[in-house]
């Protein structure tokens, strides 16, 4: 009889781990994943509270701290006052935690980022976006560019983190999204 538990255990498990569903891709032109995340500026921010007002980019980044995570963020707080040029709500996003030594918020604070980034410590939203790496629970460095409307406007899924502020400031532009006044 355990012999017969076993066996069904097992099977139970194999016919679970080849039902997982597939890795979500999402397209331009697909209504962007709704998310509701805590940033390190202490706010809630939901994508939902920007659909008809403003676009929004969501860069996400493999894991604070880390050398090409540092030169991305640094990149953007450098450059905060050019992409805030165009009416864009703009975040960096990982599943670090937020708190903590390796957290979100003390990132920030190191690199004096003048934007909020967001924690999706439990992954879900990252998985929404199909983002997460296979080998680690890490975020792929992957920049959503998302229109007024929520849809998705544009991927950048080769992000270089020396020029990502340039890369985006010219990716909004040709995008053509609003400029203030």
């Amino acid at each position: 009889m355990r012999a017969l538990m076993t066996i069904g255990f097992m099977a139970v498990l194999a016919a679970g781990a080849m039902a997982q569903a597939p890795a979500v891709v999402l397209k331009v032109g697909d209504m962007a994943p709704d998310f509701t995340l805590k940033g390190s500026d202490g706010r809630t921010y939901t994508l939902a509270d920007y659909r008809g007002k403003q676009a929004v980019v969501l860069a996400w980044f493999p894991k604070a701290f880390t050398s090409g995570c540092t030169i991305e963020c640094k990149s953007l707080a450098a450059n905060g006052d050019q992409i805030r040029k165009f009416d864009v709500a703009y975040f960096m996003a990982s599943v670090d935690p937020l708190e903590g030594e390796q957290g979100n918020i003390a990132f920030a604070k190191a690199q004096g980022a003048d934007f909020p980034l967001l924690s999706d410590a439990d992954t879900t939203v990252a998985a929404k976006y199909g983002v997460l790496s296979p080998r680690a629970p890490l975020a792929n460095r992957w920049t959503f560019y998302i229109d007024t409307n929520g849809r998705i406007a544009y991927i950048d899924k080769a992000v270089n983190p020396q020029t990502s502020a340039e890369d985006m400031i010219a990716r909004l532009g040709t995008l053509k999204v609003a400029t203030r006044p």
